[in-house]
């Protein structure tokens, strides 16, 4: 039986794709899960429309990434952080601690996208990546100052 699928199914193919498959595997499994359609007409014209509609949206998401990327290009951010003897923090600068202080400023990043190479456990000047979208990433310079 020929299915287009409707996300992405692993060894079989991608959202979109017209693959052929034993009939009681489409009945019982990938059309009762939402997994894939019957391959007719309508069916690849209706998943041809949610694959364009998605790639809009992925393209409106990658341009305000590219606009917020432009704006965090060589951006300095300074976080205070208690210190204790010889410039060692007490814990560590956390990528939730960044994003706090990032949406101070403005810049409303999920902490998720914030990529911390190692902890930051001591006072000084770190780069740091910022993931905004698949294609999209930016690095930001975060200034560890000792909290009086």
């Amino acid at each position: 039986m020929k299915v287009v699928l409707l996300r992405e199914l692993e060894g079989y193919g991608n959202m979109g794709d017209v693959i052929n498959v034993k009939d009681g595997f489409a009945r019982n499994y990938l059309i009762p899960k939402g997994i894939a359609l019957p391959a007719t007409e309508s069916n690849l014209r209706h998943v041809k429309s949610i694959i364009s509609q998605k790639l809009r949206k992925l393209q409106k998401e990658k341009e305000k990434a590219l606009a917020l990327a432009k704006k965090l290009e060589g951006f300095m951010l300074e976080i205070k952080h208690p210190v204790g003897e010889k410039g060692k923090l007490y814990g560590s600068v956390t990528s939730a601690e960044i994003a706090k202080a990032l949406s101070e400023k403005g810049f409303e990043i999920d902490r998720k996208k914030i990529i911390l190479s190692k902890p930051i456990r001591e006072v000084g000047i770190y780069t740091v990546q910022i993931k905004l979208h698949p294609e999209v990433e930016v690095q930001i310079k975060v200034d560890v100052q000792p909290q009086k």
